[in-house]
This record gives C-alpha cells, structure tokens and sequence, in this order.
C-alpha cells in the first residue's frame, strides 16, 4: 500500500440542495461554469490536481501546502468576482479546508486521514471562507501574507482526537512593525490585539469588570482608523490560557499585543498593562495605575492615549472626541451595567429578572445612561415574551426610544427595538431595525442572534444558518446560537453541519453549566444537542437534571420536550407540551417552524391541543376588542412565537 504526504483542499457549494430545489437547470450551468472557468484552471495555475468530484464538491492534491492555501484564496476572491453581479438566488459560494497529512495512493485516486480531515475542515468553514488544520498553519507560518484566526479545538465526526483549527483571513498581511508606504501609496493599518485582562481580584465573580475593562479598550483603539485591532471574539479565544505573545502575534497576524490584569478591591483598582512587540515578546511599554475605583475611565484613556503614542499613531479629530467620550461618567452606574450583560448571557429567568435590575440601578444612577435603557429594553422583550413578567410592548419601545435619544447610533438599542417590534407583530419595522444594528456593529451578538431567529420564524432556514454562524463566532460562551443552529442544520439536511455544531453547542453548554450547575439554561439546551447527537443515556440524564433546577420553568419544559420528539419518546413530549402550549400561546408562530416538533405535526393529540390554544386566545382577543383592553393586551396575543433564550 502507498502513502505519501500530501496537502488536500476539499470544496463544496454552500446550499446547493436549496439551490438545485430553486433552479436546478441555472445552478447546474452556473456550477459547471464556475468549475470550467475557475477553479480547474487555479487548481492547475497552483500546482494542483483535482482527483474527486462530488457533485456539489470537490477534492484536489498539492504537492505543497502553500501552493494549496494560496490556490484557496485565489479561489475564494474568484467567486467572489464572479458573484459580484449576481443576486442572492443565484450566486454560488463555496466552503474550503485544507490538511496536511499522510494519504493513501491508490491509482488516480487518495484516501485516508488525511482526506477525511479535509472534508470536515471544509464543513466547518464559513460561506466564502477557508479553514485549515494547525498543521497546516504551522508549516505555512511567515511564508504568506494571511492571518490564521484560532477556532479552537474542533470534534468532529469519525475523528477520534481534536483537531487545531484556524480560519484564514486571506485579506489581511503578515506583521508590520510600523505604517508603510503600500504598492498604491496608502498607508497601512498597525495591527494589534487586546488579550483579556487577568483578574487578580481573588474573586472569580470579578470576571465581569476585568472583561468589561478589556471589551472598552477595545472598543476605543477600533475608534483609530489607522489601527487594525483584532476584533473580541477572537482575543477571547485565548481567556484563561497561558500563551507567548510571539505565537499569538503571529496566529493572529498582528504586530502588537496588548495584555494586562486588573485587581479590584473595595473602593480601590490596580490595572497593569503591557504592550509586547509580537515579533520578539519585547514590551515597548508597561505601566500601573493604583487609582481610587472612580479613576477607571480615566485608567482606560490613559492606556489608550499611551499605546497611540507607542505605536505613533496620528489621530483625526474625531477620533479624539470619541477616544475621549465615555458612555457614562458615574464608576457605580458602569459597574450595574457590566453585572447586568454578565447576568444577561446567561438567559434563565432568574438571570434575566438579576439582568434587569442591574440596567435599572444604572439608569437611575445616571439617567443618561443609554446603554442601560437598551438593556432594560432587552430584557423586558424577552421577560414579556414568556410572560415572566407584566410588561407592555408599548413600555420596551419608550424604553428603547430613550436609548435612541440619547444615542441614535447605539446597536444595542436598535436590536433590543427591533426585538420588541417583531413580539408586537411590527415585523417589518423589526427588520429594518435588525438591519440598522448590524450596519452600526455587525459584531453586536444580540443582533445577530435576535436577527437570526426572527428568519427562523420565517423558515428562512439558510439565512438563520449565517446568522447563527455569525453568532457563535461573535461570542466564545454562546451555546444558544450553537443549538439552534444544529436544528437548522439538521433541517437542511446537513448531517456534517449539524455534528460540528451540535458537538459545539455541547461544549460550551458544558463549560458554562460547571460554572453556574444552577442555571437550567445550558442544561436544557446540552439536552437538546445530545438528542441530537443520538446520545439518549446523556440526553435523559441532561433532561432530568434540568427540570431538577426549573421544574415549572416553560423554557425548560418546551426544550425537553423537544428532546423527547428526537428520542421517540412523545407521550412524554406530548405530557410537557400540554403544560406549555397554553400557558404561552405566544409562541405557536414559532411552532409553525420549529423543525423539531415536525414528528407530531399529525398526532391527534398535538392537533386538538393547538387547535384548542390557538381559539382560546382569538375568542378572548374578541372579547377584549370589544370590551376596555389596552394596545399592549392586544399586543400580547398576537405576539410572534420565540424559542427560549
């Protein structure tokens, strides 16, 4: 038997069962086109040779792992190209992943490890996008001008240890020390990364502020348009490890790395900082500050201010106004909101209800605070949703409203605005609210997720996948957006798909149950992905536990029941819907769609149970029309349907 070391780059078009169902004669054209046209004669121009089509894929052998990673791009930046005239119906996208490993040779043909890893490389790539082993970043490190963005360590099907992950960013160079003239004359970004601040405070419940310190500085070096800083989500990646800054540099193809801790204690905060040169791990600068708590703005600034300096940065006026604007002045009101988006991210009711309370003592300390009324804003959509508590639609949108006058640019308000309008039925004016946060911060997690489960109410199915994607990306701890998207997958008949994310969603449901073992939360949805997975000994175990935490809580009822659907089980599930269905029948647009409850859509059962829920409200809507009620009752029973937070 022959082997040999190869690099393998395996492609596939993004959607294409969707695409064939639309237009099988124009996607068939289009796709042997693209083939004929580009990726044969790039995979040729690369030194490589196609030995598998697939229909919807391929699978190509390079002698060399740069030429490989080199012939992606260019394939990557060709579709592109080719879409750029095209509408969203008929464009093609493709996936790549590239592994470098031993293969089997077998006449024309290439099996093996080697290929398999590939093939799942690509699945867990992103619509025009390249991921590639750690063996393939490694071999190629400082000899491309791309970055490789850490994905983690990835499970993936029939591969029994962990694969290293990076995604390329084939748009962005190798490190510079310092802004150099371009082939075109322009100026070229200095790139840096912020690491996360090491809390010192003794107190793992310090958590929130040092990542809260971290989060703002990042946010003021985005404000210098002459920096590139490395966006959040992937800086996080690296919380809680032990890293050389060499390493980092050149995984995140950045010049400079920022770390620090902060220690906080009482009325008193020490922040350290320490700007690293990534090419030798050399610190260009390191300062202390020992400051009363109320300084922590002004120790925010005066980094900022002192890594402009390092770098000799040139500002534009603006960019000083904004550096220098701080969301509020008051150090207490700042300290509630940071609790109040710890609290919020992990989704329960009980979290939500501490979420909010810790938005409305920051408004009340500062009541310009706009930030605060947009996650007030938030949490009252959500709350009123599952009727977790009396809230009008009316009241979240003067709520959102005050957030917008007091910043019309805040993302956070748009998507919290747009939430509210999509539960009060205003779903065009939600859309268009969705879109406005992401245009102002297309990183914002809320609106992506929110943004995401509205086409998932649509059965928008592929377009919920993007946004999802984009949501797990966005946030490290996100196991919703995970599990959602393991449904969807699984709805598309993506089998690949739906493993990486269930196996996703699972991990970090893990991690944030081991945090906190008494939110039901990542309980409910580790089910779920579980009974994905076909692990029912585990699934039943995870759906004890939860309903053990929140026995009467619906998010939980609805979620395990969902569970039971995929274990066949559903005179159990049927037992927990009859408790939930008509104690929120809010939610049956959501019912509609949801891809899990699709086993019972014909069961006696579940028919008279919906047909019964869904009458009751119609005929109490009739009474109440006719009757004293308010817009906001109305607005509650034709309230769209939501899958817990």
């Amino acid at each position: 038997m022959e082997r040999k070391l190869a690099a393998i780059l395996a492609a596939d078009v993004v959607g294409y069962s969707s695409l064939m169902e639309m237009d099988e004669a124009g996607t068939f054209q289009r796709l042997r086109a693209g083939y004929r046209e580009l990726l044969e004669p790039e995979i040729q121009n690369h030194n490589g040779r196609v030995f598998k089509l697939m229909g919807d894929g391929l699978l190509a052998e390079f002698g060399s792992v740069v030429d490989a990673v080199e012939c992606a791009a260019a394939l990557q930046r060709g579709m592109a190209q080719r879409n750029a005239g095209a509408s969203e119906f008929t464009d093609l996208e493709i996936r790549i992943g590239i592994n470098l490993g031993e293969v089997i040779v077998e006449g024309e043909d290439r099996y093996g490890e080697g290929v398999n890893i590939a093939a799942r490389l690509q699945g867990l790539a992103e619509p025009g996008g390249i991921c590639v082993s750690g063996k393939v970043s490694k071999e190629v490190a400082g000899k491309l001008a791309f970055a490789f963005e850490p994905m983690g360590d990835q499970q993936v099907k029939n591969i029994a240890e962990p694969i290293a992950c990076y995604r390329v960013n084939f748009d962005r160079g190798t490190p510079e020390r310092a802004e150099r003239g371009s082939p075109n004359g322009t100026l070229r970004k200095i790139s840096i990364a912020v690491l996360p601040f090491s809390n010192m405070s003794g107190d793992p419940e310090q958590e929130y502020f040092s990542d809260g310190i971290t989060e703002d500085i990042i946010t003021d070096l985005s404000k210098i348009s002459n920096l590139h800083v490395v966006a959040r989500n992937t800086t996080f990646t690296y919380k809680g490890r032990a890293v050389k800054i060499p390493q980092v540099a050149q995984e995140l193809g950045v010049a400079f790395v920022l770390e620090g801790s902060v220690r906080k204690a009482g009325a008193r905060v020490r922040v350290t900082g320490q700007l690293v040169d990534g090419r030798d791990g050399s610190h260009l600068w390191a300062e202390r500050y020992d400051r009363e708590l109320t300084d922590i703005f002004a120790i925010q600034d005066e980094i900022a201010h002192a890594i402009i300096e390092q770098l000799k940065v040139r500002l534009l006026p603006d960019e000083k106004t904004a550096i220098s604007a701080t969301p509020t002045e008051d150090v207490e009101a700042y300290t509630y909101y940071l609790r109040g988006r710890q609290f919020l991210y992990m989704c329960s009711k009980s979290y939500m209800l501490l979420a909010r309370r810790m938005f409305v003592k920051a408004s009340e300390i500062d009541p310009g605070y706009a930030r605060a009324y947009a996650g007030i804003a938030l949490c009252d959509s959500v709350l009123h949703s599952w009727r977790y508590a009396d809230i009008s639609i009316e009241g979240i949108l003067a709520t959102s409203a005050k957030a917008l006058e007091l910043d019309p640019d805040l993302a956070d308000a748009h998507a919290s605005r747009g939430l509210a309008l999509q539960y009060g039925g205003q779903r065009e004016q939600a859309v268009a609210e969705f879109e406005l946060a992401l245009g102002l911060d297309p990183d914002l997690h809320e609106a992506n997720y929110f943004y995401a489960r509205f086409f998932f109410e649509q059965g928008d199915f592929e377009r919920a996948a993007e946004l999802f994607e984009r949501a797990t990306q966005v946030r490290f701890d996100d196991y919703r957006s995970a599990a959602l998207l393991a449904c969807v997958y699984l709805k598309l008949g993506r089998p690949v798909d739906m493993e990486r994310a269930a196996r996703l969603g699972l991990e970090r449901a893990e991690r944030e149950l081991h945090l906190h073992p008494e939110n039901s939360s990542p309980a409910q949805l580790g089910t779920l992905v579980l009974a994905y997975l076909g692990e029912r000994d585990r699934a039943k175990e995870w759906a004890a536990r939860t309903l053990a935490i929140d026995p009467d809580d619906l998010n939980a009822m609805y979620n395990i029941a969902c569970a039971y659907l995929h274990m066949g089980e559903h005179e159990a599930a049927l037992d927990l819907l009859d408790q939930v269905i008509p104690r929120a029948s809010v939610h049956r647009f959501w019912w509609t769609s949801d891809p899990d409850l699709d086993s019972i859509r014909d069961h006696p059962r579940y028919k008279r149970l919906v047909d019964k829920t869904v009458a009751a409200p119609n005929q109490a809507l009739g009474q109440s029309l006719a009757g004293s009620s308010t817009r906001s009752d109305r607005l509650l029973d034709s309230d769209p349907g939501h899958r817990p937070l």
